[in-house]
């Protein structure tokens, strides 16, 4: 009864979370495509890797808090029936592109996030925390790569108010941004590294660091951007 229970109380949050999370997309990037629906799923696979890691490996938790938060918070926050029938609803309005946008984004999204989320978790409180903690890690390369992404954000509202751009070339422009300063922080953090870390686990550690960062950064821009 007890691990019902739980179950029943996470779902209540998490159901709650997603209404507020998703809403909030909604009312930023508007209902053109499901951005909200996306965002959820995709960072509830994210802490579904990570917690199943740290929660079953790491620290082993009982089982109350373990279906408190994996079966019920999660299961609640993410959605598969709302990803499906917006998916339906997109191709009985004839958006085939985006129908089938969304879906693959959804996919290899969402499996990307779950991925990486594990390898966090099993990298974060391993007994070698390198490249996490000590051990050279170029902190200062990594504190100038997120100003730089705030200041991105800073300038793409500048640029979003003055041409006004639509929702949807706004969240293309800002996921292209994303994605480039992901990828170009990572390069810049790997080869500044003290020591060779050349396998596959850890660039992808630090793969996951730089987008987590540069997304928050830019996110701080973006409203930074709209008090100027």
């Amino acid at each position: 009864m007890s691990q019902l229970f739980a179950t029943a109380i996470g779902g209540s949050i998490g159901a709650l979370m997603r209404f507020w999370v998703a809403t909030s997309i909604y009312a930023w990037l508007g209902r053109g495509f499901p951005y909200g629906t996306l965002f959820v799923n995709v960072s509830g696979s994210f802490l579904m890797g990570l917690l199943t890691e740290l929660m079953l490996q790491r620290f082993a938790l009982s089982v109350e808090y373990r279906a408190a938060i994996l079966i019920g918070f999660l299961g609640a926050y993410t959605t598969f029936s709302t990803f499906a029938i917006e998916t339906l609803y997109l191709i009985e309005e004839g958006s085939f592109s985006k129908a089938g946008l969304n879906v693959v984004l959804s996919v290899m999204l969402c499996l990307t996030a779950v991925w990486s989320g594990l390898i966090i978790g099993r990298q974060l409180f391993a007994n070698d925390l390198y490249p996490w903690l000590g051990h050279g890690f170029p902190y200062v390369r990594l504190a100038s790569c997120l100003v730089v992404a705030f200041l991105l954000g800073v300038l793409a509202e500048t640029v979003f108010r003055r041409m006004h751009l639509t929702l949807e070339n706004r969240a293309m422009i800002l996921v292209t941004l994303m994605g480039m300063m992901t990828v170009a922080s990572t390069l810049h953090l790997f080869t500044g590294l003290a020591e060779s870390k050349t396998d596959f686990q850890g660039l992808i550690g630090i793969f996951a660091i730089t987008a987590l960062g540069s997304a928050a950064a830019v996110w701080a821009g973006l409203q930074a951007g709209r008090q100027l």
